[in-house]
């Protein structure tokens, strides 16, 4: 369990020992393929212990980040009012992949995750800039921040117009280079396409969700190709049929808020970015074992956001269950991967319908012919 703890640590030694060019970091895994936050947070666990030798100590640091992600997942849930209490005991005590990934694997995907976390409950307060600044931190340790980014970009858009999201889109950005600085100034090359390298070839030994495929579909650029598009097409409908609730073009957004016709009702800022984030997942070209965690704690509220009847809570549940051992049959097989696939279409699916606008309701048109006048009224 500690193969990449060892491999972190050993990629961050050659940033603490002077190293600044990011193509030289490298650990018994491969090269650094992470974007600089990383480097800075595993550099303080690298110091905190003992250079990395104390994992027992990791431990404990990580079970304590288990526990803070989990308040502030609580938090997001109890701002939404939409899950059932008795999921929370399924968030916390029914997933041996989520604890392993935390407190035995020492991922950095939970620091990305907790992080992201913290930005959300900042966008519930109303704190966009301080949110924004924090979401560019999430994505700086793990690029998979990124599938959250659509989503985020429809809520600024809604909320500031498009000259008004500006500063808090360069807010972002400005955080990147600022943690990507030193490296930057010595390979920046290096840096950018060693820790922004989107189109890398996953192992297919690793996947959970296209075991299903022969390895050469699997590998073929033009499937990665076609994931993407299913990736855009499905924010794009989503963005049109289900974020966007105002009776105008889905292109007001880019007006002031003042200058609108229509107030775009209220929005539900959790839907947009958990849902975001989901369309993501299940268009990925492989997901990992650790992995699971970009997305575990976001299903309760994507199977319960939409109107359940009392019947309905046990088939949601049921899907719960089938999804954990999805992901906690290793090796990944062809029945796994296929019954993962179905349990994503059906969230999908509910998120589809379940969600959908309400029906406009027709005023019949006024008759021409004038009422008739009762007697009593003469």
């Amino acid at each position: 369990t500690e193969i990449d703890w060892k491999a972190y640590m050993e990629e961050v030694e050659g940033f603490a020992n002077g190293t600044l060019d990011y193509t030289q970091l490298k650990g018994g895994t491969g090269p650094l393929v992470y974007p600089a936050g990383f480097v800075y947070i595993f550099l303080g666990l690298y110091y905190a212990t003992d250079r990395g030798t104390d994992i027992r100590l990791a431990q404990y640091l990580f079970a304590g980040l288990y526990l803070l992600n989990l308040l502030l997942v609580f938090r997001i849930y109890c701002r939404t009012n939409k899950v059932p209490p008795y999921v929370f005991f399924f968030m916390c005590c029914a997933s041996y992949r989520i604890h392993s990934i935390f407190v035995l694997r020492l991922f950095n995907d939970p620091v990305a995750m907790a992080i992201l976390f913290l930005a959300i409950n900042l966008f519930l307060e109303e704190h966009w800039s301080w949110g924004c600044l924090l979401f560019s931190l999430a994505v700086s340790v793990k690029m998979n921040i990124l599938l959250f980014g659509p989503g985020l970009l429809f809520l600024l858009l809604q909320r500031f117009g498009l000259l008004g999201c500006i500063p808090k889109l360069c807010i972002c950005a400005l955080l990147q280079v600022v943690l990507g600085l030193p490296f930057l100034l010595v390979n920046p090359v290096g840096y950018l396409t060693r820790s922004f390298d989107l189109g890398r070839q996953f192992q297919f030994k690793w996947t959970v969700n296209w075991r299903f495929l022969p390895e050469e579909i699997f590998q073929n650029r033009a499937f990665h190709v076609i994931l993407l598009l299913a990736h855009l097409a499905g924010l794009g409908l989503f963005a049109l049929h289900r974020w966007h609730r105002s009776k105008e073009s889905i292109l007001a957004l880019l007006k002031d808020p003042a200058e609108r016709k229509h107030a775009s009702p209220p929005l539900t800022i959790v839907f947009v970015l958990f849902s975001s984030n989901f369309l993501g997942v299940c268009c990925s070209r492989s997901l990992h074992y650790q992995f699971y965690v970009w997305y575990f704690h976001t299903l309760p509220y994507l199977l319960w956001c939409t109107p359940t009847t009392k019947l309905a809570h046990m088939p949601k549940v049921l899907l719960l269950g089938v999804i954990e051992l999805c992901w906690n049959t290793y090796p990944s097989t062809v029945c796994s991967s296929l019954s993962l696939h179905i349990c994503h279409g059906l969230v999908l699916l509910q998120l589809w319908y379940g969600t959908a606008p309400p029906p406009a309701l027709h005023t019949p048109p006024p008759s021409r012919r004038p009422a008739a006048i009762s007697k009593k009224a003469r």
